[in-house]
């Protein structure tokens, strides 16, 4: 017999060894008891169907052995008396034929079902008694080890990630070991609210071996409203163990050091990266600094080396990744805010006290028409007193509190606003664009600016635009389409919608109210009506233009918007007036005069000489009456019938020179003081460098004096 003759192959991977061997070369198992002869290689064999069939070969002792393949991946060793079909069992989930020593099934892990004392056991059509299945110790001992690994391992209640025994804190989410007690209350005794939010953006950018699902959500995080689903962790670091602690541990200092604004910060730096602009006005809206630098501890925590560097602001970041409308944006903020003081900036506390004020006026309305409304009339105008400060101090007053852009395109671009030379000088009502917001809430923070003099910052007028819209959805849905149809009609396009075309547009216009920094459009202003009851006038550019100064098409938005739903008694006739220039709405408020002397015949009234009246034209420059939105088809009619439902909504005069305007009625009797306090507050600011100008004037003076 040659060498090659006597090897015996291994039980566990039928390697062939040498017969000296008293382990397997291989996989280093046990050499077995029974010699086990294995095939000449240089032998003739036989293929069927794709499977080798192997020869039998005699030994000396008489014994007949052959290998032959199974249904799984190796070759096993098999007696040729035992049948495969009768040696397994099957899974009753998977149906998976498992050994018969095997506890749980090999592929989904269930438990073996144990058979019942009566049940039969299943035997072959001659009625014999089945053999015994032959042991198959590779399965048992895989099965095992599987057991035995699972046991070793503790699984995380908050990651699901299953950890090694050893380890006293999660790999992945730092929470402690269950029967860890001194790592539990070491971990109660943090702040709670930062190491959810820290674990929860740890889980998302950590190492990706293990099984992990969603953490559970808790109620603390609900209290800090931010997004760090962007932040990214620098947990999955590769290095040693040791290494990895001291990683971990310096991280988690930084992170205890960190505060609400500076993940707002974190937040918006991601934002860039990823074009969100609403994680960008979060950390403005919070009064974050635009020019505000990435420090290295910050970098380290957002893990992205590629995108973000240390002393990078905001505005380099959007000039990287070339995001040109929120560089537009970070741009103009930055140059703005350091030049602009209105006079919410000025009075944060009063500030806040009158948003208070706001969101405890606002209720809604029994009935079927149940839309939220306010109860107070407030009306904001410039105050008389800017008269009295020397044109030096006046001058950056309006350049503080104006919009010079804005005034220029409405006035001087196209004449939209100011163009009548009886209103604006005569009769005092010359109108103002103040500063806003270039954010998608401007017309929100100028609809409360023409009101109450600040911004919605705290979405209270957005979240009672949704709510309106939501409650109410079948009347102005009714009033929308409606319009739309006919003003569709009316321009010859003549076209016609299916109900679901109908049903998606109008979705469309639900889900802009409800989303912060979400640009609105004509629908909302009708409601906000509404909300205000009281008429909305908008003066604005006719025309959609790009950069280029090319026309684009209509905007639609100038005109006048009423209460309609309303009745007429639970409503206001002083109107506000807003402005729109490309994509931008702006408050337009007059300033306080003394009372109606040498007012034409149309302005004689009798009213008391606290009360400023404002005439807002209700023609265009071309004496063409404004258009009226949303009216239904019994109200459309002619321009005299407009006409006569506009002084019905509003109390209309004629001038002396015949120009139909509306009249805004505003008391500082009858204002709210809160919103006086704070115009009389940010006024002093600049009541204070009025006697610096004077003894500058005065030294000039007597320097000509000398000459």
């Amino acid at each position: 017999m040659t060498e090659l003759g006597i090897k015996w192959a291994c039980e566990y991977c039928t390697y062939e060894n040498w017969p000296s061997a008293i382990k397997c070369t291989m996989c280093r198992a046990q050499r077995p008891t029974t010699t086990i002869i294995t095939e000449d290689p240089f032998k003739s064999s036989s293929t069927i169907d794709g499977n080798r069939e192997w020869e039998p070969s005699s030994t000396e002792g008489g014994s007949s052995l052959l290998i032959c393949p199974d249904s799984s991946a190796r070759p096993r060793v098999k007696t040729c008396i035992t049948t495969e079909s009768t040696s397994k069992w099957s899974c009753h989930m998977c149906t998976y034929l498992n050994w018969p020593r095997a506890i749980r099934c090999t592929q989904c892990l269930c438990q073996r079902r144990t058979r019942s004392p009566t049940e039969s056991p299943q035997s072959s059509g001659s009625g014999l008694r089945p053999v015994l299945p032959a042991v198959d110790p590779c399965e048992e001992y895989n099965d095992r080890n599987r057991l035995n690994t699972r046991a070793q391992h503790w699984t995380c209640t908050v990651c699901t990630y299953e950890n090694w025994p050893k380890t006293r804190k999660c790999v992945v989410c730092d929470h402690p070991k269950p029967n860890n007690i001194e790592a539990i209350e070491l971990a109660e005794s943090e702040d709670p609210s930062i190491i959810n939010e820290q674990d929860r953006s740890r889980w998302r950018g950590g190492c990706s071996s293990g099984q992990r699902r969603s953490p559970p959500t808790s109620k603390r995080e609900s209290d800090v409203k931010m997004d760090f689903q962007r932040i990214e962790l620098a947990a999955g670091a590769v290095g040693s163990k040791e290494e990895l602690e001291v990683d971990f541990k310096k991280l988690k200092q930084i992170k205890n050091r960190m505060r609400k604004t500076d993940w707002l910060f974190l937040n918006a730096c991601a934002g860039v990266v990823e074009g969100d602009l609403a994680a960008v006005e979060a950390y403005k809206s919070s009064g974050g600094d635009i020019a505000r630098q990435l420090t290295a501890d910050e970098v380290r925590l957002l893990n992205r080396p590629s995108a973000f560097d240390d002393g990078y602001t905001l505005v380099h970041l959007a000039i990287r990744f070339q995001r040109q409308d929120m560089l537009a944006i970070l741009l103009t903020e930055v140059s703005q805010q350091s030049a602009k003081c209105i006079p919410a900036m000025v009075c944060p506390e009063l500030t806040e006290q009158i948003r208070r004020e706001i969101a405890a006026s606002l209720h809604q309305r029994k009935g079927d028409f149940a839309s939220y409304f306010l109860t107070d009339l407030v009306t904001f105008t410039l105050p008389a007193d800017i008269e009295d400060l020397p044109p030096s101090v006046q001058e950056k007053l309006y350049d503080d509190v104006l919009d010079r852009d804005v005034q220029k395109e409405l006035e001087e671009e196209s004449p939209i606003i100011n163009w009548s030379l009886e209103l604006g000088t005569r009769l005092d009502s010359r109108l103002y664009a103040l500063w806003n917001r270039t954010a998608g809430d401007c017309l929100l923070d100028s609809v409360l600016q023409a009101t109450w003099g600040i911004y919605d910052k705290d979405s209270v007028l957005r979240k009672a635009l949704h709510d309106s819209l939501h409650d109410c959805s079948h009347w102005f849905y009714t009033r929308w389409k409606e319009w739309e149809s006919w003003y569709s009609q009316s321009f010859g396009l003549h076209f016609s919608l299916r109900e679901e075309q109908w049903q998606e547009d109008w979705a469309f216009i639900l889900s802009l109210a409800s989303q912060p920094g979400a640009s609105l459009e004509q629908t909302h202003i009708f409601v906000l009506a509404h909300i205000l009851r009281r008429p909305i006038i908008v003066y604005g550019v006719k025309y959609y233009k790009s950069f280029r100064g090319e026309t684009l098409g209509y905007t639609r938005f100038q005109g006048v918007y009423l209460p309609l739903l309303w009745e007429q008694s639970f409503c206001w006739k002083s109107p506000i007036a807003l402005g729109y220039t490309r994509g931008h709405f702006s408050a337009l408020v007059a300033m306080e005069n003394d009372g109606f002397d040498n007012r034409g015949a149309g302005a004689n009234l009798n009213t008391d000489d606290d009360v400023t009246v404002t005439f807002l034209p209700l023609v265009d420059s071309e004496r063409k009456l404004l258009h009226i939105h949303f009216l239904s088809a019994q109200e459309i009619g002619n321009e005299e019938q407009q006409e006569k439902l506009l002084r019905e909504w509003l109390d209309c005069c004629v001038t002396e020179g015949g120009v139909l305007v509306a009249m805004q009625k505003s008391s500082r009797r009858r204002n709210h003081p809160l919103v006086t306090q704070m115009v009389e507050k940010w006024l002093d600011r600049y009541r204070q460098i009025r006697p610096c100008a004077s003894l500058s004037d005065g030294e000039e003076d007597e320097d000509d004096d000398d000459e």
